[in-house]
């Protein structure tokens, strides 16, 4: 499964709900490979329909990594995944069995695949506090902004809601005057570290993506999602991540009786209709993607030609 030195991978990526787990299931039957879920929500124990995590029968099918690792109120970072992943690709190598990494964040992805050495950078806790209060003060939205002038990269990359992570990302400009974007870039290995494949999934009509969200949330209310969604929110104190996660979140007012069910619906649609738009300006940016069909991946032919390679 090597080409030189460099272990090969396949790495199926794209926006939600275009059907990467089906893929990655397909080409681990096909090609004898195990699935290793490049998804920063799928970490989480227990949260599994908001998430959209592969199902018992999915995980029978091929053997899946890097899922129900978590309890939702433990903090995990991406210097964590490219730790865990990269020992992962490691043991399913050395079982002579392909690593096919599938998941929708791009941060996780692209940090594997760059080999990203992490600095851990301890936390300020006086520039936090300043932070954090002028977040209370001039709210999330200007907090954004800030961090969009500073090091729009980064700023991309992160929900304007996500408070934590545009926090994080001052607070590391305010303590070292770099920005999060220069630091990663630093990080970077000389050489990258595996021989992958990139293959990507979309939709040619942007209609036709946004239909797939519509039908994927439908699903997800018959499946009971709204049950774990009321369980983010009685802990959302502790659950801070998962707090702030799309398919979540956007119920919350419904539980609060401020607003009616069928609002936050429409609501989360929105919501995952945009972070699609953010996941493809993301993956669009790598280089030597192929990308395919969402409606018909046929990805077999690529794959065994990358093996021969």
């Amino acid at each position: 499964m090597a080409a030189g030195n460099k272990q090969k991978l396949i790495v199926v990526l794209g926006p939600t709900a275009t059907g990467k787990t089906d893929l990655a299931i397909h080409l681990a039957r096909r090609f004898g490979g195990e699935v290793l879920s490049a998804d920063s929500m799928q970490i989480y124990r227990g949260l599994d329909i908001g998430t959209a995590k592969a199902t018992a029968e999915e995980q029978r099918a091929a053997p899946h990594h890097l899922i129900d690792i978590c309890d939702p109120a433990q903090r995990f970072s991406v210097a964590q995944f490219v730790e865990l992943a990269g020992e992962t690709i490691r043991q399913i190598a050395g079982r002579n069995a392909l690593p096919i990494v599938a998941g929708g964040t791009g941060l996780y992805i692209s940090s594997l695949l760059e080999g990203i050495r992490f600095l851990d950078e301890p936390a300020d806790d006086a520039v936090r506090a300043q932070l954090a209060e002028q977040a209370e003060e001039l709210g999330e939205e200007e907090m954004h902004r800030r961090l969009a002038a500073l090091d729009p990269e980064a700023a991309a990359a992160i929900h304007p809601h996500n408070r934590k992570r545009v926090l994080r990302a001052l607070e590391l400009y305010e303590k070292t005057g770099r920005t999060i974007s220069s630091q990663r870039a630093q990080s970077r290995a000389e050489q990258p570290p595996y021989n992958p494949l990139l293959l990507g999934l979309n939709c040619p009509d942007r209609q036709e993506l946004y239909r797939r969200i519509g039908l994927r949330i439908n699903r997800m209310l018959e499946l009971g999602v709204l049950d774990e969604a009321r369980q983010v929110y009685l802990h959302r104190d502790s659950w801070q991540t998962a707090a702030q996660a799309i398919g979540y979140k956007e119920f919350f007012p419904y539980f609060e009786g401020a607003a009616s069910l069928a609002a936050c619906v429409d609501k989360l649609k929105q919501a995952t209709r945009n972070y699609a738009k953010r996941q493809l300006t993301w993956f669009r940016r790598m280089e030597g993607v192929h990308w395919l069909d969402a409606a018909a991946p046929d990805a077999d032919a690529l794959v065994e030609r990358f093996l021969k390679e």
